[in-house]
C-alpha cells in the first residue's frame, strides 16, 4: 500500500494532483485545502497517502498534513460516506473547524457544506464526537495561488463543481465575486462564490 509520496507536481487541478515521483506520474485526489497549497507545476509535494482498494480500481488520496488524513480515514468509516463526500467535506471546512463543529454537535455548520444534508451531518457528529477527542487541530497557512483571467475563472468553476454545485449557479456566483474583486486569488475567490451560493 502507497502511505507518502514525495516528488513534483507535474499537473493539478481541483480535487486532482500528478505527482512525478523518478520520472513516474501518480494521480491522487485531494481536497482543496490541499490543492491550493502544493505550488504550481515543477514545485516539490511531500503527501500523506491514503490507498482506497476497490474491485473495480485502486484509487489513492493525498493530504498536505496528517490531520486531514485522519479526518479523511475516519469520515470513510461512517457508514454511506464514501472517498469521494469525504474529499468533498474537508474541501468544503477547514479541518480545525470540522473538529470543532463535530465536537460541538454543530449539524448547521455540517449541513451548510455542499453534498451534506441533515441526517448525513447527523451521523458524523455522533460517530466521529467520542474518536475526535484524541485529535488536535493544526492551523494550516498556505500561500495563496494567484492565478488570472480566464484560467482563474475556470479553475473556480471546476471546484464548485467538484462540490456538487450546478454550472449556472456556479457561474453567477464566480462573476459577482471576481466584479466586486477582480485581483483575488484562488482561495479568497472560492471562499467568495461558496458565500454566495449559501445566500
Amino acid at each position: 500500500m502507497i502511505a507518502f509520496l514525495r516528488g513534483r507536481v507535474f499537473d493539478k487541478h481541483p480535487n486532482r494532483i500528478i505527482v512525478d515521483v523518478a520520472g513516474v506520474g501518480y494521480e491522487v485526489h485531494v481536497p482543496l485545502s490541499t490543492y491550493y497549497d502544493v505550488g504550481d507545476a515543477g514545485a516539490e509535494i511531500a503527501l500523506h497517502v491514503h490507498t482506497h482498494v476497490r474491485e473495480d480500481a485502486l484509487q489513492l488520496y493525498g493530504f498536505l498534513t496528517s490531520l486531514e488524513q485522519v479526518l479523511f480515514e475516519r469520515l470513510i468509516a461512517i457508514s454511506g460516506i464514501g472517498p469521494k463526500l469525504a474529499i468533498a467535506v474537508l474541501s468544503g471546512i477547514d479541518s480545525g473547524e470540522l473538529v470543532t463543529s463535530v465536537q460541538r454537535g454543530d449539524v448547521a455548520r455540517l449541513t451548510s457544506i455542499p453534498g451534506i444534508g441533515k441526517k448525513t451531518a447527523e451521523r458524523i457528529v455522533l460517530e466521529l464526537k467520542d474518536r475526535l477527542r484524541d485529535v488536535g487541530t493544526v492551523n494550516i497557512d498556505g500561500a495563496e495561488q494567484k492565478t488570472t483571467g480566464d484560467q482563474l475563472r475556470d479553475d473556480l468553476l471546476s471546484a464548485l463543481e467538484n462540490l456538487g454545485y450546478h454550472r449556472p449557479l456556479a457561474e453567477k456566483a464566480v462573476d459577482a465575486v471576481r466584479a466586486r474583486d477582480d485581483a483575488a486569488g484562488f482561495e479568497a475567490a472560492l471562499k467568495g462564490a461558496l458565500r454566495e451560493l449559501m445566500r
